[in-house]
């Protein structure tokens, strides 16, 4: 809990630094129809798409998101633990499945909230991922960036899990390379092994993995990762490996060569509560481009994982429900007098972990006018199918302690924050509810 009330000291200069980097062209046009005030965040793979084809419900769906104009009734928000594109390219990929306008300000990837770690920008980090890992990297802030292939090819010994990869005669040269600061885990990697190998080298080494392991230095050089997803939902029937498949993989052979666990400076991307508190400020900034002038009382979030989606947008509204108290708290104090402050009057909240959190960045505050609830709709067309697996018909009932738990290790298995708001069976039966609850006409 302590950790927890650290972070709400020192946001404000977070927020402004988002609000730079992320704030919405002055030229986009939305519907000037103001309803109430709410918000819709979105996942993709498993409720929009299974892999490259789109799910019949959701272009349905979204043209009753979109006006005549093809304006944006009420805010939108993509947010996927996807990491290894631009922004810029999974906006154009969802606006040609999904045949609506989708701007790269609505695209919210598993990194994004990276930009927020300017303490890291200009370290020199190792990425692991696919597809233009630098570029992402550099668009985030980072400066200096090392791959993996840049790795392997100055340190040409230590890639010998594949035989066709390994030097053939003569033993080639090293290039010099900087040493490495921190490592950043986009997504998962196309040759596991050698990305495994590398960057288990760095850690034992100290970012130096050149050098011969002499002991060991614990804690490592930082980690961070970008989503935990186990599994994910394309085109075949049954789910694919994630990155979090591939964290799972890192982590146990770290422990089995060093007998210590893999730490991580900040894991990233659903369920963390940092994506949460990013996708918010998006929804706010939609919400002024609508002109609205009422804060968004309520964001919806749509999902297919009940470890990631379902589990993180009842984490933050948990941290809603507590910042909200923390406040009531915080005013009835102050007008009798008293000198709390609001970190104290926090301190009977629930608590969330650091992991939870996000990790180091701190892009917590208890602000005004936060949303009053973030609830919390999964669907059928994804992860969690209701064929194989039935929920409690009981919504206060929690699911049985031998559910398999497939979220991220440092998590807490907390069975209710399995459960969702509301079952549905796809995006457009989800949006229905939504539009129904908020009275907002349906076309």
């Amino acid at each position: 809990m302590a950790e927890f009330l650290q972070r709400f000291s020192i946001l404000k200069s977070g927020w402004r630094l988002l609000g730079k980097l992320d704030s919405f062209p002055t030229s986009r046009k939305y519907s000037n129809q103001v309803y109430k005030s709410f918000g819709l965040l979105f996942d993709i793979d498993g409720v929009l798409v299974r892999g490259r084809t789109p799910i019949p419900a959701a272009k349905q769906c979204f043209r009753n998101l979109v006006d005549r104009d093809g304006k944006y009734k009420v805010p939108v928000v993509f947010v996927t633990n996807a990491g290894n594109c631009m922004r810029q390219a999974k906006a154009e990929q969802l606006s040609h499945l999904l045949e609506v306008e989708v701007s790269p300000d609505q695209v919210m990837l598993s990194h994004s909230p990276l930009r927020m770690f300017s303490q890291f920008h200009n370290m020199c980090v190792l990425v692991s991922g696919q597809g233009q890992v630098v570029e992402v990297a550099h668009k985030l802030g980072f400066q200096n960036v090392v791959t993996v292939d840049m790795l392997r090819e100055a340190y040409p010994l230590l890639d010998v899990v594949d035989h066709n990869r390994r030097p053939k005669y003569n033993v080639p040269s090293t290039k010099y390379l900087p040493p490495i600061d921190a490592i950043i885990l986009f997504g998962e990697p196309v040759r596991w092994e050698t990305n495994l190998q590398l960057i288990i080298d760095v850690l034992l080494t100290n970012g130096q993995p050149g050098s011969t392991v002499t002991s060991l230095k614990y804690p490592h050089i930082p980690v961070l990762a970008c989503n935990m997803d186990l599994l994910w939902m394309a085109e075949a029937k049954n789910p694919r490996f994630g990155h979090g498949m591939f964290l799972v993989c890192l982590q146990s052979l770290y422990k089995k060569i060093t007998g210590c666990e893999l730490k991580y400076e900040a894991l990233i991307g659903k369920p963390s509560m940092v994506t949460y508190n990013y996708a918010e400020l998006l929804v706010k900034q939609q919400a002024d481009s609508l002109g609205w002038t009422q804060p968004v009382k309520r964001l919806y979030a749509i999902g297919d994982n009940p470890m990631s989606d379902i589990y993180g947008a009842n984490l933050y509204n948990r941290y809603l429900q507590a910042t909200r108290r923390a406040r009531a708290q915080l005013q009835a104090h102050q007008g009798c007098g008293g000198g709390e402050s609001q970190g104290e009057a926090l301190e009977d909240s629930p608590g969330m972990t650091s992991t939870e959190l996000g990790g180091g960045s701190g892009v917590y505050a208890v602000k005004e006018n936060q949303p009053e609830a973030c609830v919390s709709i999964l669907v059928c067309t994804g992860v969690y199918s209701q064929d194989e697996q039935e929920l409690p018909p009981d919504p206060h009932h929690t699911v049985t302690e031998h559910r398999i738990f497939h979220g991220h290790r440092d998590f807490r298995f907390d069975p209710s924050l399995t459960q969702p708001s509301f079952l549905v069976q796809d995006v457009r039966e989800a949006v229905g509810l939504v539009f129904q609850k908020e009275g907002f006409p349906l076309e």
